[in-house]
Order: C-alpha cells, then sequence, then structure tokens
C-alpha cells in the first residue's frame, strides 16, 4: 500500500482511490485551509490558500528532497514515497500573504453578513493571517445583484468559482460565468439566462464567504443563534441527509448533510425551502371527538385507553398506514391494530407521485415518489399482512361494508384526499383520523388526532435505495400535538417513553428486511444498507 509522509506523520493511502493532498492529510488529521476546492466539484487551483511544500523519499537510501516552490495541495495527486510538508514557516507566510490580498478588496461588513460565525475568511484570518493590517480599510459599496434565485453580494466575492462550477457540473445548467480579467472579475450571469435550476440553493452552502445570499434566509437569524440537528428530507423517496438549523423551536433554515451513499453533498431547492408547513398556523393542535353534530376537544391524558376501548368494541377493523410515518411508528400502529384484530386490514396510505424522475449530472435525482418511506412501510405492512394492500383497494371494502372501523394515518403536506373519496370512509361506525391539517377526511371522523411533522419526530426512513437512515427530533411540536410514536407506545401499554432506537431493535428482530439494523445504535443515528437478507 503507497505510503506519504505529512508533517512528519506517516499514512498509508488506500489503494484504487486517487486522493490528492488536502484529503491525505486529512486521514492524517491535518486540515489544510482552501478556499475553491470542494470534493464535489472539479479542481480549479485559484485560491492558492491550500499552497504546501512538496518533496519525494529516496527507495533506497530514504534521503528527502523537496522542490523549491510551493504546490497547491488540491493539485496533487499523492503517491508512493510523497512528503507534504503543511506547516513550515514558508507555508504559514503564503497563507498570511493570500489572507492579507483577498481582504485588500474584501469588505469589512461582518455585522450585517449573514454568513458571519460560519465564514471561511474569518476563521482564516484568525488562524492564519497577519497579525497586524497593513492597508487601510477601504470604504465598500455594499453592491447587490440579483442572480435569479440567489442574491449575489458582489464586494464579498473571493473568486473560488465554487458556484460556476457547481451550475456546469453538477445542475448541468451553466447559467453562471466569469466576467472581467484581474482585479475586475465578477461572478454574473448570461444575459436572460437568470440562475433558476432546482438546485440553484446549493450555491449558498459552496460559497465559503458571504457572497452568495440566500433570498429566503437573508437577515432572517444569525448563525450563532442557532442549532442544528441531523435530519431527513420527507419530500421525496431519495431521502436526502439534511441538517435542520432552529431557534427557540422554529426553523430557519435547510442544508444539505454530506452522505455519499444518498445526496452526496446537495439537496434540491423543494426539500431546501419545503418546512413553512411546519409553522402553518393551520396545523391540527387540538385532538377531537365528536359529538352529535358538534366536537369537543378532549385531553391526551386517557385517550390512549379510550381509543383503545371504543376500537375493541367497533367490529372489523383496517388501519391506513401513511408512508410518511417513521419505520417505528409504522411497526407500533400495525402491531396495536393486528392486537385487537388479528383479520384486520393493513393498508399502504396514498403514495403521491409528481412527474417522473428528474436526474443530473454525477447522480443526483428528485424522485418522482414525493414521501420519504413507503419502502419501510410496505416491509412493516409485509411482516404482518403477508400483502401490501394499495389504498384504492381498500375503498371497494368499505363500500361493501366489511369494515366497521378504520384508523387513518395522514403527516401529508398538502390536499391528498378529495371529499367524494372521503364520503365513501361516511359509513363506518369508527373513524380515527390523525393528521397535519384538516381534510374531507376529517369532517367525517369520530376522533381527529393532531400528528407531528417531519422535524418533530424520532425515527427511521427507507429511502428507495433501500437505505435506513435514523434521527432525532429537531423542534418540539406545537401545543397540544404528540408524535405518532408516543401514542402508538402508550396504547400498546408500552413503560415509561418512547423510545425509538429501542423499537427498531424490536423491528430488526421480528422483521427479516432490517435485520441489518440490529445491534447498538451510534449516537448520531443509524445510515446503513437494509433488505440485505430479506
Amino acid at each position: 500500500m503507497p505510503t506519504v509522509l505529512i508533517d512528519n506523520r506517516e499514512i498509508e493511502i488506500p489503494a484504487g482511490r486517487p486522493l490528492n493532498g488536502i484529503e491525505a492529510a486529512r486521514l492524517a488529521g491535518i486540515q489544510i485551509p482552501h478556499y475553491c476546492w470542494h470534493p464535489g466539484l472539479s479542481v480549479a487551483g485559484s485560491c492558492r490558500m491550500c499552497l504546501v511544500e512538496v518533496g519525494a523519499r529516496d527507495a533506497k537510501t530514504g534521503k528527502i528532497s523537496m522542490q523549491s516552490k510551493l504546490t497547491p495541495a488540491c493539485n496533487i495527486v499523492v503517491g508512493d514515497r510523497m512528503v507534504l510538508v503543511t506547516n513550515s514557516e514558508k507555508v504559514a507566510r503564503a497563507r498570511a500573504m493570500v489572507e492579507e490580498d483577498l481582504l485588500l478588496r474584501h469588505p469589512i461588513d461582518c455585522p450585517i453578513c449573514d454568513k458571519a460565525g460560519e465564514c471561511k475568511l474569518q476563521d482564516y484570518h484568525f488562524r492564519y493571517g497577519q497579525g497586524d493590517r497593513r492597508a487601510d480599510i477601504r470604504p465598500f459599496s455594499s453592491s447587490r445583484r440579483d442572480l435569479g434565485d440567489i442574491t449575489l453580494f458582489v464586494d464579498r466575492c473571493v473568486m473560488c468559482s465554487r458556484c460556476v462550477r457547481f451550475t456546469a457540473e453538477i445542475s448541468g445548467t451553466r447559467e453562471l460565468m466569469v466576467t472581467g480579467r484581474g482585479a475586475g472579475e465578477e461572478i454574473n450571469v448570461f444575459a436572460g439566462y437568470p440562475l433558476h435550476n432546482k438546485l440553484s440553493g446549493n450555491v449558498v452552502d459552496l460559497c465559503p464567504v458571504g457572497a452568495m445570499g440566500d433570498k429566503e434566509f437573508l437577515y432572517r437569524q444569525r448563525v450563532w443563534f442557532m442549532r442544528q440537528h441531523a435530519g431527513i428530507c420527507t419530500g421525496c423517496a431519495t431521502g436526502c441527509s439534511t441538517w435542520i438549523d432552529e431557534n427557540q423551536d422554529r426553523i430557519y433554515r435547510i442544508r444539505p448533510r454530506e452522505n455519499p451513499s444518498v445526496n452526496q453533498w446537495w439537496i434540491c431547492n423543494d426539500g431546501r425551502y419545503d418546512y413553512p408547513h411546519v409553522h402553518n398556523p393551520d396545523r391540527l393542535t387540538q385532538p377531537r371527538r365528536r359529538d352529535g353534530q358538534s366536537w369537543c376537544n378532549v385531553d391526551w391524558t386517557g385517550l390512549a385507553g379510550q381509543l383503545r376501548q371504543v376500537l375493541q368494541q367497533a367490529g372489523r377493523l383496517a388501519a391506513v398506514v401513511s408512508p410518511f410515518l417513521t419505520v417505528e411508528e409504522a411497526y407500533l400502529l400495525c402491531k396495536f391494530i393486528r392486537g385487537i384484530d388479528r383479520q384486520a386490514l393493513l393498508v399502504l396510505g396514498p403514495v403521491p407521485e409528481v412527474g417522473e424522475d428528474e436526474q443530473f449530472p454525477k447522480g443526483f435525482t428528485i424522485c418522482a415518489e414525493k414521501c420519504p418511506n413507503r419502502r419501510g412501510v410496505e416491509a412493516v405492512i409485509a411482516h404482518f399482512a403477508h400483502r401490501v394492500m394499495p389504498f384504492d383497494e381498500l375503498l371497494p371494502v368499505l363500500d361493501r361494508g366489511e369494515v366497521q372501523a378504520a384508523w387513518l394515518s395522514g403527516g401529508y403536506r398538502r390536499e391528498w384526499i378529495d371529499a367524494a373519496t372521503a364520503e365513501r370512509f361516511a359509513r363506518l361506525k369508527l373513524l380515527v383520523v390523525q393528521d397535519l391539517f384538516p381534510s374531507p377526511l376529517c369532517e367525517r371522523a369520530h376522533y381527529v388526532l393532531p400528528g407531528a411533522a417531519f422535524a418533530e419526530r424520532n425515527g427511521s426512513y427507507v429511502n428507495r435505495g433501500d437505505r435506513l437512515q435514523s434521527v432525532a427530533w429537531a423542534i418540539r411540536p406545537p401545543a397540544g400535538v404528540r408524535s405518532e410514536g408516543s401514542l402508538y407506545w402508550e396504547m400498546l401499554g408500552g413503560s415509561g417513553l418512547f423510545n425509538a432506537a429501542s423499537v427498531l431493535q424490536e423491528v430488526a428482530r421480528e422483521v427479516p428486511y432490517f435485520s441489518a439494523a440490529t445491534g447498538p445504535i451510534p449516537a448520531n443515528g443509524l445510515d446503513l444498507k437494509v433488505n440485505l437478507l430479506a
């Protein structure tokens, strides 16, 4: 196996995988500063922040000979017996000069910049920059340019060209370009072709400084007030890994979380900006029970036992299991319903689809299937019922009166059932509806229960590639809302609080599809391939 000497640390390079100097240094726990390099983009080698000393070791004598000039680490493909020095005085001077040059033209407007607190220019200045400023602070224009989906703060740009390479290589739309020369270079769009594509928000994440401004997030929150939580995008069956940034239980931003097996480094705009429904004032927030022609509010205390009692007395049962439920929630619901009626129908809720899959260069895909957990819910239903009944097959059963009661879980962001379809549930002796928003079905229900949104749940989702990801809740639900998992756990007579991790362990033992999830669960959640033995 090839070996490389980095700052007197000898490391082995994995065979068959070419690495540049920045990636090789990371294997040794050494961080090389950089602006223009990104693992998902081509190498530009333009910022010069990653300059290092490069040399080689003689195979026989072990003597080290170094090159006279510094070399960008991003542009080096490391090989056997190569030597890199990242911490010499020569390298330190070069980094300080790069920082000083960038700050000659960069506005010192950190107090009003959205990037303040997570800006590489700030971090690198304090870590690698000159001790004293040798030039006067220039006045700045704070000029903005509307690029389409994004606002460009022209003065802040350090010309790393990440955004330009992204639109050329990842989105494939090529809206961005570099105009001018030398100190007059600027990012711009082609005339009549604004930045407008379904991945455009990623250029904000890519920008190492505050040049690219997200119009939805601009001036809304300071990053040091927010807490980030690992999340899963539930907008489509890709199941992108995300960061949910919140302050005081309000989501302000969703960003991509690196996951080479799912979404690489990106998310689409649909997933990035589809969180306002979580804070929609129209959400259901109070459990209600029909009393004749009117409604009365009920308390969660004792409601689990009451629901169990009325379901036991209702007759033949059916449960519509939403593809927006987590694996753990779906399992507990099916277990509860089958515990009351061993012949209960278990039905997969409607699976929303919009158009066709959209594929981008280098593999990123926006799925037409707009739900996060169809594969996981199907596996759970198949375990209990040995067959997955689609929602459309339930409707004739209702018309024939073969079912007397139904539990229907929703969780859909948008309208998903029309009045005519909902009317076919009106003959039931008992209908329990658990959902995010009012629907025609709620008007015909005997119990309406508010459900939790994606950021308010603990649990696991399985994407269309059989990838299971587990996350914890990021924000607390509104007052009066209770997560599905905690309710099902109580209805089953579980002791203590609902614990998604322990339920997943039971699922992994009982359902072969999930057997790969057996074992201890890391503190940061699971991310693994299931269906290995099914």
